[in-house]
């Protein structure tokens, strides 16, 4: 493994830098859409500044935030685990399970699932919108499906469980498209539009939730990225350094399916940040693992809320709001073809 030398001081310069680089994007991002905000006006609860502002404005950063963090950092962990500058956090099956799940739920007309309750947090729960609801739940058992599968002789082997997340994105395709035919016009509509990843206005419980989840999974993921640094090496290397492969492989690849499942639930198929976030920080910060996984939940979130205020700025140009999920495919696509590009030309593409 080459590049720069982790220190505690280059590292805490970085992640200072991107930490107020992803300040300053959502800043931005709450201060500006279709219809300016003053963030003075809004924060002393002043006339439609406020009400934009605490109802729309900061939800949507927010959730902007949390998703982006997520597939930035779950990127980062499968292309360290696979050794593949060019892993995705969708290759797992989580998306195909997702993307499934959601489908059913907008053809069969569900709208909110549950009953508000006096409680605030119970309300939040309670009114989960039911293709979140169905996302998540086609995304965990995509992912329990895909990891039974790849366990084989009795241990869970990369390749095998890629493979099987790689079969079972295309059976929820076909069954993808089966249900779109059968789906009213105005529900093709919806099942498009989440299939192509959007970024909606959740409740105040539900995002304090999904960042909760998320903080647990990326620093659980933190905590093991030593031993991703030495996993990388090779599971020879890694066991002979003392590392228990198996076990830490599996903990690595559950923790990353479940918080893009997670992220996936609430954003839908939101592609490409965690393909260009981690490789372009590997570029400039190097291969360690250690400093790599918080910064690329730095990047990951000012990536995304960037990506979403471009979306909503959009709107005064084609007096629509395309899907985000849109914006970081036409950012995503020609950088893939560039990664292809350098790897070909490279030996070597994490030294």
């Amino acid at each position: 493994m080459t590049g720069p030398r982790f220190t505690p001081g280059r590292a805490l310069v970085v992640l200072t830098a991107l930490g107020a680089l992803t300040a300053a994007a959502f800043l931005v991002a709450v201060s500006f859409g279709e219809q300016p905000v003053s963030l003075a006006r809004a924060v002393a609860g002043q006339g439609s500044d406020a009400v934009i502002f605490w109802s729309l404005r900061l939800p949507r950063a927010s959730l902007a935030a949390i998703v982006g963090a997520a597939l930035a950092v779950s990127g980062c962990a499968l292309q360290a685990l696979l050794r593949n500058p060019l892993a995705d956090p969708f290759v797992l099956g989580v998306s195909g399970g997702a993307a499934l799940g959601a489908t059913t739920a907008l053809a069969l007309g569900l709208g909110t699932l549950g009953a508000a309750s006096t409680a605030p947090w119970l309300a939040g729960l309670g009114r989960i919108s039911g293709p979140s609801a169905f996302a998540l739940v086609g995304a965990v058992g995509a992912t329990g499906l895909v990891f039974t599968l790849g366990r084989a002789a009795g241990k869970s082997s990369p390749h095998a469980t890629l493979l099987s997340g790689v079969i079972f994105n295309a059976f929820a395709l076909a069954a993808i498209t089966f249900l779109k035919t059968l789906a009213s016009p105005d529900k093709l509509g919806e099942i498009l539009y989440w299939l192509a990843g959007a970024l909606g206005y959740e409740r105040g419980w539900t995002l304090v939730g999904a960042a909760l989840f998320q903080v647990a999974a990326i620093g659980a993921m933190w905590a093991l990225s030593g031993k991703l640094n030495l996993l990388s090496l090779g599971d020879d290397e890694a066991a002979a350094l003392g590392v228990a492969v198996e076990r830490t492989r599996l903990a690595l690849l559950l923790l990353a399916s479940f918080s893009v499942a997670a992220a996936v639930a609430l954003s839908g198929l939101v592609g490409f940040v965690g393909l260009i976030v981690p490789h372009v920080l590997r570029l400039w910060l190097g291969p360690d693992q250690r400093l790599l996984v918080p910064a690329s939940a730095l990047g990951g979130a000012a990536f995304l809320l960037l990506s979403d205020l471009a979306a909503r700025l959009l709107f005064n140009v084609f007096h629509a709001e395309p899907p985000v999920g849109a914006i970081t495919a036409v950012l995503g696509g020609p950088f893939f073809l560039l990664l292809l590009y350098r790897r070909e030309h490279q030996a070597h593409p994490f030294a």
